[in-house]
């Protein structure tokens, strides 16, 4: 449903004023996403809910569908005012994650492969670590309470909307968690004991990434079998975002 608006205060566009200060303070539950991939992607999410859109009269013909909420169509100059900044990529929504189902049911199946992440606090790479999940078809990602949000607005953008396409939960013991979904941890780190091509994972493989500086603690690692990437010339490590994408691409692929 296209709604026309043409004053920037409109109380209808509450929710989408002041863009960068909402990221820091929340927007009622609900999370904000840019772009027209984004977007397309998130009218196309089992994950989540399109709750409205707002953009331009120039740009709503470009999206190849729309969704079932309102969609606030605004003049350029409105919409730079409301988001409080230049919106160059000329959308915006806004959404509500709700996933359909619970990470007991979404780790079911007889070969599992999960994503988990303690103490990812960059957005750009969480944004990278969810564009990778989704890419190469993990089932669920686990996160622990020192991650930040994968729905952050820049997380989304940098993850390409994949945040929107592979569900995830936060727990509070990742390795309590793990067990009692019958999940084997691997756990990365430079200082892994086999290296990446030598692992042969198992039917429900759970994937340990941590951030970059600490990793993973000393528990947890003593807990998993450890892995490492190997590298030329003694180089000590890779971006996480850019080693997970390496693993995910033969674990996702390998045979138990």
């Amino acid at each position: 449903m296209m709604i026309e608006i043409d004053s920037p205060t409109d109380p209808r566009l509450n929710l989408y004023r002041d863009v960068k200060d909402r990221d820091l303070t929340g927007r009622e539950g609900l999370f904000m996403a840019e772009g027209k991939v984004v977007l397309e992607r998130l009218f196309a999410s089992r994950l989540a809910r399109t709750v409205s859109v707002l953009t331009t009269p120039e740009r709503v013909g470009g999206l190849a569908r729309l969704p079932d909420a309102p969609v606030y169509v605004v003049p350029q100059a409105v919409m730079d005012e409301v988001a409080g900044f230049a919106i160059h990529r000329g959308y915006l929504a806004l959404g509500a994650y709700t996933p359909p189902l619970s990470l007991e049911a979404a780790v079911a199946g007889k070969r599992v492969r999960v994503l988990v992440l303690s103490g990812i606090a960059n957005t750009d790479n969480m944004g990278g670590l969810m564009r990778n999940a989704a890419a190469f078809g993990v089932d669920a990602v686990v996160l622990d309470s020192a991650c930040c949000d994968p729905l952050y607005r820049k997380a989304i953008r940098v993850s390409v909307g994949g945040v929107l396409e592979v569900p995830h939960y936060r727990v509070d013991d990742l390795m309590g968690t793990l067990a009692a979904l019958d999940l084997t941890p691997y756990a990365l780190s430079p200082a892994g004991a086999v290296t990446l091509e030598a692992v042969t994972p198992a039917a429900r493989s759970a994937l340990l990434f941590g951030a970059e500086g600490p990793g993973l603690s000393a528990e947890v690692m003593a807990r998993c079998t450890t892995v490492r990437v190997d590298m030329a010339g003694g180089f000590d490590s890779l971006n996480v975002a850019t080693t997970s994408g390496i693993v995910l691409y033969r674990m996702c692929r390998a045979q138990p």
